[in-house]
């Protein structure tokens, strides 16, 4: 069976798009824990297509934090608020899933929706300029 890199970054980048939307309709109904989930899931899938694409391997989220920010953010290949979003977005996804009455609200949540967008093209641009 011969692996298709291309289809799997393809596949990765279309489930951070489709997360991303799932995301904004659980935040259009106040479902603040589970859009920032949604939203968290939405980075790391596009996290795991650029990392793919330098063929850089990872088994956790943890794995791919370090990863990603070893290669693009200390690099500086990618700027500095990308990585405090994605940290950010991997400490409230597991804070909202594990903490009890810990609960979002849209002032929290609302302010990420654009920069999660913003940090899905970036990593799509970054991937379509590394040959």
């Amino acid at each position: 069976m011969n692996f298709d890199l291309d289809g799997l970054i393809e596949d990765r980048i279309d489930k951070a798009k489709k997360t991303m939307e799932a995301a904004k309709l659980l935040a259009s109904e106040s479902h603040w824990n589970s859009a920032v989930n949604r939203l968290y899931y939405s980075t790391f899938y596009a996290v795991l297509a650029l990392l793919a694409k330098v063929n850089a391997k990872t088994s956790t989220h943890s794995g791919a934090k370090s990863e990603f920010y070893r290669l693009f953010i200390k690099s500086g290949k990618l700027d500095r608020k990308f990585g405090e979003l994605y940290t950010d977005l991997f400490n409230k996804r597991q804070e909202g899933d594990y903490e009890d009455f810990l609960n979002f609200t849209f002032e929290d949540i609302d302010p990420l929706i654009p920069l999660v967008e913003e940090f899905i093209r970036l990593i799509e641009s970054e991937i379509n300029k590394i040959s």
